[in-house]
């Protein structure tokens, strides 16, 4: 989950580069870093909790990256708006990978099962 946090970072770079391909590749490599990303986040429930709570904590989890979504879409239109520019967008999704790992470990910080569900 590091490798694909870091692997995101450069994105922050993709409003300043003046390729366009140059922009394509660090938004790809941004795109399939998530995807690894996600992959991953899916393993760490089924291995964090028990087989019966798996699919209640997916479920729970992907209804907050739903609300997230909704929310963020509407916030990055007030925020381009505000800016005029997509530097600060990009600044935030060059982040919040590494923000969401330190919370995975102060929430898991051992990263063993969950006993007694």
């Amino acid at each position: 989950m590091l490798i694909c946090a870091l692997v995101v970072v450069p994105v922050v770079l993709a409003a300043k580069i003046h390729s366009l391909w140059g922009a394509i590749i660090v938004i790809s490599m941004a795109a399939a870093a998530h995807q690894g990303w996600s992959a991953n986040l899916f393993t760490l429930v089924s291995d964090l909790f028990p087989k019966n709570a798996v699919a209640s904590v997916v479920g729970i989890g992907s209804f907050g990256g739903a609300i997230g979504g909704a929310l963020i879409a509407t916030f990055t239109g007030f925020l381009l708006q505000l800016a005029h520019s997509y530097v600060p967008i990009f600044i935030i999704a060059s982040c919040i990978y590494l923000v969401a790992l330190l919370l995975i470990h102060s929430l898991a910080p051992r990263l063993q099962p969950i006993a007694g569900i």
